[in-house]
């Protein structure tokens, strides 16, 4: 199954999160199938690509519970 998640990026204690695409059996910061954005926890910007978020949760794709609620708050998915 594909999941859409976060995979951590930046240095120590100093974080960023990519919004990518992989499938769910996949380690945290292993193999990306398509990154789709990024989000950082610490100045809470975070852009994604609406229009390739919106074909992938179409084709089936799952949100974690985090990347589902960013989408909510972004209100691209309805709460």
């Amino acid at each position: 199954m594909l999941k859409i998640r976060l995979k951590r990026a930046g240095r120590k204690r100093q974080p960023s999160y990519r919004v990518v695409l992989m499938n769910s059996r996949t380690k945290r910061d292993g193999y990306a199938i398509e990154e789709l954005g990024f989000y950082n926890p610490i100045t809470k910007k975070f852009k994604i690509n609406i229009n390739r978020i919106l074909i992938r949760l179409e084709q089936g794709a799952q949100p974690s519970e985090t990347v589902k609620n960013l989408l909510i708050k972004t209100n691209i998915l309805g709460g």
